[in-house]
């Protein structure tokens, strides 16, 4: 039978619909089926003569052809994304409003399966994305943790229980954030402000202050990296003041560490020292129970992110700060390492170090290309004037 043979009469089943669809014969969606069963491992198979007697729904003496093997069913169905009984029915069976109606229901009875159990189990997959970030690098983790956003952006979407879908809304945030970090890192500033927007959105839906001002003030490092500096300042002293009452100290300290970078970065020295020490007498002594947006801030972030704004203010403190942090430095913070190096690196050139200087710039080049660091690529590059 030829292509032309095939398609002269409506199709008798949406299987044969599907197949027409493909711009294929029964042979060669035949032979098609079994390349897709060898690449997929599926152990069913199926031939022209069998394809055939499935669309006729008949056998050649005219009996019913009955419902194929389960194996041959379900290769079908992977390959043609249907269940075996909407394959074999009457095309005019499976109409479009039908498909998105199942596609919706199939959406809202996921969404209705999310519970106390579920939400840990994804607040455990974020844990372990942000590990593997950390270590290895945003062209590492990037991928899963958008994977993740559209699952949870489904999930959410989809969900009729307020408190569930707020919920789920402050995991979306969480996810966004992750991914406007991992997009600054790889150079991508603009992807990167269109992450945190989301975030920003799924933040206002969860009702959580906490995750709104975290949102916002992650946002605002997009805003230093572009050299837009007072309007971080703006932004940050914004989040700050909201933070007063509506959050835990842990994040009050995170955020006044933050308003102190961008100070720093807008050439504001006293300022960015007052926001620094007001970061330090907000720090909990415990900060590993404390619920809200994750953040990371102890007393050696906190010293490793005061010395990167002594650093970039020209300080000469900067040196000791820093190589205290190293020194204390859990070394499964590679980025962290990577941008504290450079912050070194510039230290000691600075103060016209230049060997101290160097070594510290080689070796967060290293730790900058092995993660795929654009970001730090850049701030080693700008350091050559000083080196030289």
């Amino acid at each position: 039978m030829t292509a032309g043979d095939q398609r002269e009469d409506p199709p008798r089943t949406v299987l044969e619909l599907k197949i027409r669809e493909r711009n294929q014969t029964f042979a060669e969606f035949a032979t098609a089926a079994e390349n897709f069963a060898r690449t997929f491992g599926e152990p069913g198979s199926v031939s022209e003569r069998h394809l055939k007697r499935l669309i006729a729904g008949r056998k050649p003496d005219g009996s019913p052809i009955g419902r194929p093997r389960p194996a041959t069913a379900r290769l079908l169905e992977r390959m043609l994304d249907l269940t075996i009984d909407e394959l074999l029915s009457p095309p005019d069976a499976l109409r479009p409003t039908d498909a998105g109606e199942r596609d919706l229901q199939q959406r809202l009875s996921a969404a209705r399966r999310v519970n106390a159990e579920v939400l840990t189990l994804l607040h455990g997959q974020l844990t372990a994305v942000r590990h593997l970030d950390r270590q290895l690098g945003a062209t590492t983790a990037h991928d899963e943790v958008l994977t993740k956003i559209r699952q949870l952006t489904r999930l959410r979407s989809h969900s009729l229980t307020p408190g569930i879908r707020e919920q789920l809304a402050a995991l979306l945030s969480e996810f966004g954030t992750l991914a406007g970090w991992q997009a600054l890192d790889m150079g991508s500033v603009a992807e990167a402000w269109q992450f945190y927007e989301r975030a920003r959105g799924a933040a206002h839906e969860s009702g959580d202050v906490a995750f709104q001002v975290h949102s916002a003030a992650e946002q605002a490092f997009v805003l230093i990296e572009v050299n837009e500096t007072a309007s971080a300042v703006e932004v940050l002293h914004t989040t700050e003041r909201r933070a007063q009452r509506a959050t835990g100290r842990l994040l009050r300290s995170w955020l006044a560490a933050a308003h102190g970078e961008a100070l720093a970065a807008d050439g504001q020295r006293s300022a960015s020292l007052r926001a620094f020490d007001r970061a330090a007498t907000l720090l909990p002594t415990d900060s590993s129970t404390v619920d809200g947006p994750y953040v990371v801030l102890d007393p050696v972030h906190l010293a490793r992110w005061r010395g990167h704004a002594l650093a970039r203010i020209g300080e000469p403190e900067a040196v000791d700060v820093l190589s205290s942090a190293l020194s204390r430095l859990d070394p499964t913070f590679t980025r962290a390492e990577t941008g504290l190096r450079v912050d070194l690196a510039t230290a000691f050139l600075t103060m016209g170090e230049r060997e101290q200087g160097r070594a510290h710039a080689a070796r967060a080049r290293a730790l900058a290309i092995e993660i795929g660091s654009t970001r730090h690529q850049r701030r080693i590059a700008q350091l050559r004037t000083l080196a030289s």
